[in-house]
C-alpha cells in the first residue's frame, strides 16, 4: 500500500484523466444490428443478439468489426459452437493459424487449453499471443468447453490506454526503440536441447517496435510482454531490464482492464494487436478446458 508523510497526498500510480477508447471518441456511432454492453470505459463489451454458429450478414460482420476495433474484446453468451463452426466464425476475420507448440483439438486450427489436477494452469501472466512470430496474430476466438464451479476468469488490458498513461518523458524515450521476442522464454524452457535447437531454426528471435501502431485504428500502444519479450535492442542489459519492467507492469493497472467471468457457452473474441490478457489460475485442482482459434496477423509497424 502506498504511504506518504502526514499531510502529504499519495500520488496515484495512474493519474486521474479521461481515458480514450478510440483515437477520436467523438465520432462513435450506435450499433443497430445487436445490443452492446460495455464492461469498462475503454475495453470489453458484451454483444447480445448474434448467433455465432449461424450465417452472418455482411452488415452484422461490419458492425462486429467496428465493435472489435472500438472495444478490443467482445464477449458472447449462450453460444453453441463446435470445432467446425468455431473455425468458420474465425475465418470471417482472416486465415486461422496452426500454433507451432500448443496441443490441438478436433481440427489443427483449434488449440485445446486443458488444465486439471495433473496439469495446473500456466497462462496467469500478462501476454500477447505469439509475439515471437514475424507476423503475430490479429486476434483470437476463445470458447469455454469445461469450467470450474468458480474461478478461472480472464482479464484483458488495453495497451493503447496504457501507452497514453505513460509520462511524456517515457513516451519520448521509447521513440524508435525495438525489442527482441523469443519463444525460448516460455515454450522453449521445457524442451529437450535437441528439440529446442530444431525449433530455434524454425522460429528464430524477431524484433518488433516497442511502441506499435495499430494497422486499422492508428492508435499507438505498448508492444512488449513478460512471456515473450527478451530485451530492448541497443540498450545496456540493466537499462533494458528496467525499462521493460516498467512497460510490462502497465497491463496490471485495473484502469486499463476488463474482467470476464466465463459460463457454459461463453465466447471471447479479442484483438491481439492492441491487448494483453491474463487467465486467472485460481481454480486448482478443478478442471478448466478452453478451445481457441487464432487468426493470422501482419508484421507490427
Amino acid at each position: 500500500m502506498s504511504t506518504a508523510a502526514p499531510g502529504r497526498p499519495v500520488r496515484p500510480s495512474v493519474a486521474a484523466r479521461v481515458l480514450r477508447r478510440t483515437a477520436d471518441d467523438t465520432a462513435l456511432r450506435p450499433y443497430r444490428r445487436f445490443a452492446l454492453t460495455p464492461y469498462s470505459p475503454t475495453i470489453g463489451a458484451e454483444v447480445e443478439g448474434v448467433d455465432l454458429a449461424a450465417p452472418l450478414a455482411p452488415e452484422v460482420l461490419a458492425e462486429l468489426k467496428r465493435a472489435l476495433l472500438e472495444w478490443k474484446v467482445l464477449f458472447f453468451r449462450e453460444q453453441r459452437l463446435d470445432a467446425a463452426s468455431h473455425t468458420a466464425f474465425a475465418r470471417h476475420w482472416g486465415v486461422p493459424e496452426v500454433h507451432p507448440f500448443l496441443p490441438k483439438a478436433a481440427l489443427p486450427e483449434v488449440v485445446r487449453l486443458a488444465h486439471d489436477e495433473a496439469q495446473p494452469g500456466v497462462e496467469n501472466v500478462w501476454h500477447s499471443d505469439v509475439s515471437f512470430a514475424p507476423a503475430p496474430p490479429l486476434g483470437s476466438v476463445l470458447r469455454a468447453v469445461e469450467l470450474p464451479e468458480v474461478g478461472g476468469d480472464t482479464l484483458w488490458a488495453d495497451m493503447a490506454a496504457a501507452y497514453d498513461g505513460l509520462p511524456e518523458r517515457v513516451r519520448e524515450r521509447l521513440a524508435g526503440l525495438r525489442a527482441v521476442h523469443d519463444f525460448l522464454r516460455s515454450f522453449g524452457l521445457l524442451m529437450p536441447p535437441a528439440e529446442r535447437e530444431r525449433q530455434r531454426a524454425l522460429h528464430p528471435p524477431v524484433e518488433h517496435p516497442v511502441v506499435r501502431t495499430h494497422p486499422e485504428t492508428g492508435r499507438e500502444l505498448i508492444y512488449v510482454n513478460r512471456v515473450f519479450t527478451d530485451r530492448i535492442v541497443g540498450l545496456p542489459e540493466g537499462e533494458s531490464a528496467e525499462l521493460l519492467d516498467l512497460l510490462q507492469a502497465q497491463a496490471a493497472h485495473p484502469e486499463y482492464q476488463c474482467r470476464f467471468r466465463w459460463a457454459p457457452g461463453s465466447v471471447a473474441f479479442w484483438d491481439n494487436r492492441i491487448t494483453q490478457h491474463y487467465a486467472v489460475s485460481d481454480y486448482f485442482p478443478a478442471p478448466r478446458v478452453m478451445e481457441r482459434v487464432t487468426i493470422t496477423g501482419d508484421r507490427p509497424r
